[in-house]
């Protein structure tokens, strides 16, 4: 080892020891043991207030009040029996159809309506609600925190002490280890979150083994999330944590959970599956009016009020803020925004001024529908290199949309460059036709009947894609099971 090195890992060893000193140790409200925090609690739940508003931007509050309130009073009632009832707990639904579920310091606790299609009962839920209120009473995030400023403060006093290490190597070596100790959630975290959501539970009178089935669901869909990736050629979204990474047959999880059962009433286990269905009766299923809504090759938003189409053949991802357009092969992408018209510019000011691009090529005035636009290539800096972009840019209703296409190869720019216009040309406003299709799925009830199963019901079914697999994931009967005569099933139209 470098002597560099050597004598910043001494210098660390006092400057642990002088952190400690000025912060010294908190006691763990779960195990009763001292941590080393640096963050008070009130630190923490402002830290958890603060960062509210910036959750609820990012993905949204989902809009159904009774839904709200439903999933606040399961939570709270779990909360009341955890180990830190003096937090002010807050349970959020966001409008967000990701599969996932996490929690912020100070007792803040948000799960979206995408996890949320996947429960099958109130017991579900509170087995997703109580791993997380698990993580707010054991200060995982808090005690992250801390160790990454702890580092900071570390490597900021050992770059004045050892002035060497203020070179960009030492530099980057830290900042890879840092990361490599801090990186999300460790097993151990995600275990003890388990035993205690399971411990909450059963305190709660429900069956802490419906933290098994979460995980079973959770497997399901991340099964079924890795097919559409390979098949869409993109990186899967899965729910977080090494929660979803158990092996559902993990012995170390069986046995946490399992020893939940002393902390279980003398009362029948509560579990309604029907209250559960009828809450989620009318959920909002994949995107949302307010992102917008994506029917085979065309896009549509209500709220804008516009329309514009894509090849047939490429992949979507619609994000909150923007959306991103790729074919088969990835080896291009097309990246449309819209921004408020603060100033009176045309579309070419608009380039020019408000995005401030130069060296415009290939000017063409464009009138998609009639409207103002403005198109040209522009050479500008992207993550494959620099690049001639095709820029577009049209006006409608004090908005200014804006499309960027660019080829991954330089060589390929012109092929797809026609892809990149006709998508530009081919924006027009809403039609009154179209504004059924500007509207979201949404999850509904089914009484199954007598010799149904997951073929016939799906002809029911509003989805396009992988339909029959869907479905069995929305009941949790994936990949083979069949549905029940007389049972709710849901259905997406």
């Amino acid at each position: 080892m470098d002597k560099v090195y050597l004598r910043y890992f001494n210098v660390s060893l006092g400057i642990i020891g002088l952190i400690l000193l000025v912060t010294g140790c908190a006691v763990n409200p779960v195990t009763g043991k001292s941590d080393f925090v640096m963050m008070s609690e009130d630190q923490e739940i402002k830290l958890g207030h603060d960062s509210h508003p910036d959750i609820l931007k990012q993905y949204g509050l989902y809009d159904d009040p009774a839904l709200q309130s439903y999933v606040q009073s399961i939570g709270q009632s779990l909360a009341a029996v955890s180990h830190r009832t003096n937090l002010a707990y807050h349970f959020t639904v966001l409008d967000s159809p990701m599969v996932n579920a996490f929690a912020l310091p100070g007792g803040y606790v948000y799960i979206t309506r995408g996890l949320m299609a996947y429960l099958n009962s109130d017991a579900e839920l509170a087995a997703v609600l109580g791993h997380e209120i698990g993580h707010v009473t054991a200060r995982h995030s808090v005690r992250q925190i801390s160790a990454a400023r702890a580092t900071q403060i570390g490597y900021s006093i050992g770059s004045i002490l050892v002035p060497e290490l203020q070179n960009q190597a030492a530099e980057s070596i830290f900042n890879t280890l840092g990361s490599a100790i801090l990186s999300g959630y460790g097993r151990e975290d995600e275990l003890e979150a388990d035993h205690l959501g399971s411990e909450y539970l059963a305190r709660d009178g429900y069956d802490p083994k419906a933290m098994i089935r979460v995980l079973e669901i959770l497997k399901s869909q991340e099964n079924f999330e890795k097919q559409l990736a390979a098949e869409e050629g993109r990186e899967p979204h899965i729910y977080h944590g090494v929660f979803a990474s158990h092996p559902d047959n993990d012995t170390r999880l069986q046995q946490v959970v399992g020893s939940a059962d002393q902390f279980k009433r003398n009362t029948p286990i509560h579990e309604d599956r029907q209250g559960y269905l009828d809450h989620i009766d009318g959920l909002v299923f994949g995107n949302s009016e307010r992102e917008g809504i994506v029917h085979d090759n065309v896009f549509y938003h209500g709220a804008l009020g516009i329309a514009f189409e894509f090849p047939s053949d490429w992949k979507i991802n619609n994000l909150p803020d923007h959306l991103i357009a790729q074919p088969p092969a990835n080896d291009g992408v097309v990246e449309v925004t819209v921004d408020d018209l603060s100033r009176p510019y045309t579309p070419r000011e608009f380039m020019t001024i408000q995005l401030k691009l130069s060296n415009l090529r290939e000017e063409e005035e464009i009138k998609p529908s009639g409207l103002e636009g403005y198109t040209a290539l522009v050479p500008v800096k992207t993550s494959f290199g620099r690049r001639d972009a095709r820029i577009s840019v049209i006006h409608f209703n004090e908005h200014a949309f804006v499309f960027v296409g660019v080829a991954k190869d330089e060589k390929n720019q012109q092929q797809y460059d026609k892809d990149f216009l006709a998508m530009a040309k081919s924006f027009h406003p809403l039609a009154a036709q179209e504004e059924s299709l500007a509207k979201p799925l949404t999850i509904h009830l089914y009484r199954v009947q007598q010799g149904d199963n997951v073929e016939k019901i799906a002809t029911r079914s509003s989805l396009s894609k992988h339909v029959t697999d869907q479905l069995r994931l929305l009941n949790g009967i994936y990949p083979q099971g069949e549905p029940v005569a007389g049972q709710e099933f849901k259905v997406v139209q």
